[in-house]
């Protein structure tokens, strides 16, 4: 990889390029930043045949740490950008969307990866925790505008919001799949201490530490930033947002809870401690250009990975189209329908809601992740990676068309007024 250093830094250079241009050229398109990246990317990797072969599995390490720090920066700015306040009666659709949608998605999709592709129950979970999350990266075409630039739309909104949670509480299935994979290394059977332990540890504790972790964290912040004996003096918003974010997931795992939802905890909290500040749109545009880049950065690689696959001798079973298709098409829709269900949500807002959960660098973080542990199968590993790929570029094409305008078509019926 070293000898075409330069080469692969022009690429990125090009790519970068891509989206200091993107307002002008994409204005009248119906395509996304992400989509040109990728598609850019997947060129590259199909012709550049002196690039190394870019195995994620050998290079499962950089791929956890580089999507890590991609996801932790977009929690931040999806934290800090939501104006509505914490009450059940706004938050309401997202609890819906974490406590019923999720679980259902996660349960589909490893009943999906179990019978038709044949994974392991291990790896058939790992399927369903990997790919149920709302990605907080690539929706940002959804999400909500920057802080204090106007009341929230439900959709818009919930779609914010559930980004910002999901990749923490989704966590705690990889971990289920982690101990199935090393369970049965050693019996047959599924114990109940062992659904004990992930229950009280790792949904539990690990959940109601990172919520603690993160509304501390915040709390602290605020109060340092926004002192009186502070009120006069301009502080960089990239020292802030940089320690925002390592403080609150450093002190998380420190206690064994998630971290990502420290994260996005902190910044929410952060933010209504004086939600009216200008000095939150700075922390916005810090946090928003520093994900862009990142991202760049990993959509391009990702399809250069792509368009080498193509290249070489990777083959697409039928399997892997069915497996996809029915989850983007199927099962998020109607898992996110029935989780809205009886909230007196217009259907055109419910339909928007329950079809825009795009996936994305999150997944790619869980699965090297636990990958990473070295308790899957190579096998199942190698699926994994193909289908979670597909599932992911059939979803940035589909969303990066269609979302936009389901967005502006769906009329929202009420705002979400900061308190």
């Amino acid at each position: 990889m070293l000898e075409n250093y330069n080469q692969f830094l022009l690429v990125c250079g090009i790519a970068f390029l891509f989206g200091a241009l993107s307002p002008v050229f994409l204005k009248r398109l119906p395509l996304s930043l992400p989509m040109l990246q990728v598609s850019f990317g997947l060129l590259m990797g199909y012709f550049w045949s002196a690039l190394p072969f870019l195995n994620p599995i050998a290079n499962g390490e950089v791929v956890e740490k580089v999507c890590e720090l991609v996801v932790l920066v977009s929690l931040v700015g999806a934290g800090i950008k939501i104006d509505t306040p914490l009450s059940y009666k706004h938050w309401r659709p997202t609890f819906r969307l974490l406590l019923i949608t999720m679980p259902l998605c996660i349960a589909a999709m490893a009943a999906l990866g179990y019978y038709i592709f044949g994974l392991s129950l291990a790896a058939a979970i790992l399927l369903g925790a990997i790919l149920a999350p709302t990605d907080p990266v690539l929706a940002s075409s959804i999400q909500v505008g920057p802080p204090n630039s106007g009341n929230e739309d439900t959709p818009r909104f919930t779609l914010t919001s559930e980004a910002g949670l999901n990749d923490g509480l989704a966590f705690p299935f990889v971990y289920l799949a982690i101990k199935i994979a090393e369970y049965y290394g050693k019996a047959n059977e599924l114990s109940l201490s062992l659904l004990v332990d992930w229950l009280s540890v790792d949904v539990l504790w690990k959940v109601g530490a990172g919520v603690a972790v993160g509304v501390l964290v915040g709390k602290l912040l605020s109060k340092l930033i926004f002192s009186k004996s502070n009120k006069d003096t301009v502080m960089s918003q990239g020292y802030v947002v940089i320690a925002m974010t390592l403080l609150a997931y450093g002190v998380a795992e420190f206690v064994h809870a998630y971290g990502f939802i420290s994260v996005f905890i902190a910044a929410f909290t952060f933010r209504h401690s004086e939600h009216t500040h200008d000095y939150h749109t700075a922390l916005h545009d810090f946090s928003e250009q520093s994900e862009g880049l990142l991202m760049s950065l990993v959509l391009v690689v990702f399809g250069m990975a792509l368009g080498q696959g193509l290249s070489s001798d990777v083959s697409l079973s039928w399997q892997v189209y069915a497996t996809s298709l029915l989850f983007l098409f199927v099962v998020r829709p109607a898992a996110g329908w029935i989780g809205l269900a009886g909230l007196n949500l217009p259907n055109k807002e419910r339909f928007v809601i329950s079809s825009l959960g795009i996936r994305g660098i999150g997944s790619f973080y869980y699965l090297a992740y636990a990958l990473n542990q070295d308790v899957f199968a190579l096998d199942d590993a190698t699926d994994l990676w193909i289908i979670c790929s597909i599932v992911i570029i059939v979803s940035i094409f589909l969303h990066g068309i269609v979302a936009p305008r389901l967005i502006d078509d769906a009329k929202p019926s009420s705002t979400n007024k900061p308190a």
